[in-house]
């Protein structure tokens, strides 16, 4: 679908295997960077590319896993080298090579030249690129306290050891903790007279509890409520849990895992007492650790240009939001309490960069404005399709070995104007279902009807939590559900949730991306009983 594993995607473990302390040396030398870039754009244009950039990238990737009292693996990887797009003959291009010499680097480009000449022979229309300031030398950094490559694999393993051992201790019959870390270190310069540095962190500490009830021979899992950021490690750094109707819920710009580990726990034991829900009509409250997942699925896959124009559709489908509906000007797509904005800017976000990966500063604009649908996701050649005279700034490429196209930028809810708190959203309910965390889904390929279950669930009776509830998944379609959003909590709620591999394309790529929301209510919704065969 278009959520990749969430265990260990292959572009983790991508690249040549390091010692730790490799990841700390200095990559290439930006001035010979530089030097390399020019003499690539320079054979391009001689062989005749009216268009070039190069992307030099040293991508760093470190995976722990653990199970139990042992550790289960530990990946180090670097990988290092050089892509070269052009457009030659009104065509695309695209080489790469990871020989970053003066000679290859003339060759692959010269390579890419000759690919694009190739492709224009079967060409249908030109490439029509929007226009791009060049920026001169720029540089960009994740901003963060600690790098996680910083910090010694010996302590990473005992945080998760420790982890596992609160789980066992609580009653857990398994229990497996990981983190995973990237470091991408990405030069970009294109004709346009770019010479672009940006230095890209991002961390994902996760794991998963699953006990078993030894008389019924049934068990019940939960995962870690953490997120995937765009952090150092200072993103493990324990802060003050808050609370809503007594359950631990929230994780803002910090993570306590051992904290939530403990909560897991006690979860589960939960989880195998709880009655099984009545299937019906209820009004959802949805934690944002639940809601991001929907909001991808249901939002953000659907906005993607490409989807919409059929280009991408092997890879989890197209789109139901077709242009005719986004020129009528009001297309009701939600309730009017909904808005939905596209950015890579969000600080802690794991989209969050100064520059996509073609050169164009990033930003934020509106996808669904007062519940009307008024934007996509559009790059630098898909622009004038939808009557844009620049890119939005959202193309991306997996590694520099892979060709940039577009990808899903941050697509988030944005919280309720007016104050109001979880408490007092969940106060105003009759019947309903509080669900917290992400579960499995399943969606059609046109995003339009969908299924998600998620991590706990509780029975909300006359505006009070009355306890857990387990088999519970929900059914809509797209336009029903978000025209059913009747409360979105202020800002004072408001968190990020992600997907630290999203997949796209073929072949395919893997993209990070974050969705951020306050909690939010949903009326009249379909609840259905997993465990009951129909």
């Amino acid at each position: 679908m278009g959520l990749g594993a969430l265990m260990v995607p292959g572009s983790l473990l991508a690249g040549n295997a390091i010692d730790p302390a490799e990841a700390l040396m200095e990559g290439m030398d930006l001035a010979r960077k530089k030097q390399l870039s020019d003499m690539a754009l320079a054979a391009a244009r001689a062989k005749g590319a009216s268009y070039a950039d190069v992307r030099i990238g040293r991508y760093l990737r470190q995976f722990i896993i653990t199970r139990e009292k042992r550790v289960q693996g530990i990946s180090n990887t670097e990988s290092f080298g050089v892509g070269i797009r052009v457009i030659a003959n009104g065509s695309w291009g695209f080489a790469a090579s990871n020989n970053v010499t003066e000679a290859d680097i003339v060759k692959t480009a010269e390579r890419a030249v000759a690919v694009a000449k190739a492709n224009a022979k079967i060409m249908t229309e030109p490439v029509q690129l929007a226009p791009q300031k060049g920026y001169g030398d720029v540089s960009w950094k994740t901003p963060i306290e600690q790098s996680a490559f910083a910090v010694p694999v010996k302590d990473k393993v005992d945080l998760l050891l420790k982890v596992n051992d609160i789980a066992m201790q609580g009653g857990a019959s398994f229990v497996t903790s990981a983190i995973m870390a990237v470091n991408e270190q990405k030069f970009f310069a294109s004709t346009d007279g770019s010479y672009i540095d940006q230095d890209v962190h991002r961390i994902y500490p996760f794991f998963n509890v699953t006990k078993i009830d030894k008389a019924s021979g049934k068990f019940e899992t939960r995962r870690s409520l953490s997120s995937p950021v765009g952090m150092g490690y200072e993103y493990l750094t324990p802060l003050p849990d808050s609370k809503v109707a007594g359950i631990v819920t929230r994780y803002k710009s910090r993570y306590d895992i051992l904290e939530d580990i403990k909560n897991a726990t006690e979860n589960v034991n939960e989880k195998i007492k709880a009655k099984s829900v009545e299937p019906g009509k209820y009004d959802l409250v949805l934690d944002p650790s639940h809601l991001w997942l929907t909001i991808h699925e249901s939002v953000a896959h659907p906005t993607e240009l490409d989807r919409v124009l059929g280009y991408e559709a092997n890879y989890a489908g197209t789109s139901f939001l077709t242009l005719d509906k986004w020129k009528s000007g009001n297309f009701q797509f939600g309730s009017k309490l909904v808005n939905i904005v596209a950015d890579k800017l969000q600080p802690g976000s794991l989209g969050a960069v100064g520059y996509d990966d073609e050169g164009v500063q990033c930003k934020e604009w509106d996808i669904i404005k007062d519940g009307i649908l008024v934007n996509y996701q559009a790059i630098r050649d898909q622009a004038h399709i939808i009557g844009l005279k620049e890119s939005q700034g959202c193309c991306y490429a997996q590694s520099w070995e892979d060709v940039q196209f577009q990808r899903m930028p941050n697509i988030s809810l944005k919280p309720g104007a007016s104050p109001l708190s979880v408490d007092d959203m969940i106060r105003d309910v009759e019947k309903g279902i509080y669900i917290v965390g992400d579960g499995s889904f399943s969606i059609d390929q046109q995003r339009y009807n969908f299924q998600f279950g998620g991590q706990l669930f509780y029975e909300i009776k006359d505006g009070k939590i009355a306890g857990m509830l387990k088999d519970v998944a929900y059914q809509a379609n797209t336009r029903e559900f978000w025209n059913s959003c009747t409360a979105i909590a202020d800002k004072r709620d408001y968190r990020l949730g992600g997907a630290f591999n999203d997949g796209k394309g073929q072949p395919s790529q893997s993209n990070a991306v974050s969705h951020g929301s306050s909690t939010t209510r949903f009326n009249g919704v379909n609840v259905i009983n997993t465990a009951r065969k129909i």
